[in-house]
């Protein structure tokens, strides 16, 4: 474990995606749970500062996440409440920082800081409008999903089962716009037609930032090899998450080494260039007893110490840690 220490704490380590801002939001989580300290330890949920440093995270993705109740009408102001619970973290610590380049990343890790980068967890947060999309840019916004589960009106959601329609022109807007500003188009939620609408039009890497391999679990929101192969191409990264449906179909069998499977599997079908780590923290309960990946962030070290056992080199596992992350960043937002 000592190597896989110092490798972790050698490497930028970034989590592409996690729900932890409504976890601490003042009126509590939206899985019911009350609101959590971001600043202290926390023995419930997933992430809190303390266990961000423990688990030697160099930059934490956060996910600004409308719930359906606020769609549609009221989209943009839940994600601008969202987003000035962020700038509330932020500006309470010396620790936790805003990125919204790749530079911001490299600093925290030279500083013993932790970054937070934020994005947008459903497209109805700009409610139709390429000017509220430049705008939460201009708040720091640097990537965003074009949908959740949902039909909207950029495109259809993994829950949409019978359209099989691609982007609407809207959507086809959106996501040039996107492209032109500096912003990451994430493909996690999207349906199969849709997806292949966003690779229709890419110009530039798009990431799927909480996504696994469906050849190893079912769930509708894993992806197939021909997209995982489509995502590679244009020079993106798959984060693989930890929710226990995504990692197996039979819950029993969901552990950090299942998850390493996964990792695995999308190697061989696009190389090593194009995983990375998605977990989905805080957006996800797990009954207590239960088969999980890992506890909570403060234990990533162990998913190095498991690579390390399976045979990665440090150059491969530097590159699924965060590697990969940082040169798609560079790629995108600069």
């Amino acid at each position: 474990m000592l190597k896989a220490l110092e490798l972790h704490r050698e490497a930028v380590v970034i989590d592409g995606h996690c729900d932890t801002i409504l976890s601490v939001m003042s009126r509590g989580s939206w899985l019911g749970t009350k609101a959590r300290d971001f600043f202290k330890r926390n023995e419930d949920g997933h992430i809190d500062l303390p266990r961000l440093v423990e688990g030697g995270i160099t930059c934490q993705v956060m996910a600004l996440y409308i719930e359906p109740r606020y769609k549609p009408g009221a989209s943009a102001r839940r994600c601008l409440e969202l987003l000035d619970e962020f700038y509330n973290l932020v500006g309470q610590s010396e620790v936790f920082v805003m990125a919204t380049k790749t530079q911001d990343i490299l600093d925290a890790k030279a500083e013993g800081k932790v970054a937070g980068l934020l994005s947008i967890e459903g497209g109805e947060a700009i409610e139709g409008s390429l000017s509220v999309l430049r705008n939460f840019y201009r708040l720091g916004v640097r990537a965003m999903g074009l949908t959740w589960n949902q039909r909207n009106d950029l495109a259809d959601g993994v829950g949409e089962k019978s359209a099989r329609s691609g982007l609407t022109d809207l959507g086809i807007s959106v996501a040039k716009e996107m492209e032109k500003l500096g912003m990451l188009v994430d493909v996690s939620h999207l349906s199969e037609s849709s997806f292949w609408g966003v690779h229709e039009v890419a110009e530039r890497p798009y990431i799927a930032s909480h996504s696994n391999a469906r050849a190893l679990a079912s769930h509708p929101r894993n992806l197939t090899d021909k997209q995982i192969e489509a995502i590679a191409e244009k020079g993106g990264v798959i984060g693989v998450v930890f929710c226990p449906p995504f990692v197996d179909d039979d819950r029993a069998k969901v552990s950090l080494s299942r998850v390493c499977a996964h990792i695995d599997h999308i190697k061989k079908v696009a190389g090593i260039d194009h995983v990375g780590l998605g977990s989905d923290f805080d957006g996800f309960g797990v009954t207590p007893g239960s088969p999980q990946v890992m506890k909570d962030v403060s234990q990533m070290p162990q998913l190095t110490e498991e690579l390390l056992n399976r045979g990665y080199t440090e150059e491969e596992i530097k590159k699924v840690l965060g590697g990969n992350w940082l040169r798609v960043y560079k790629q995108v937002i600069g």
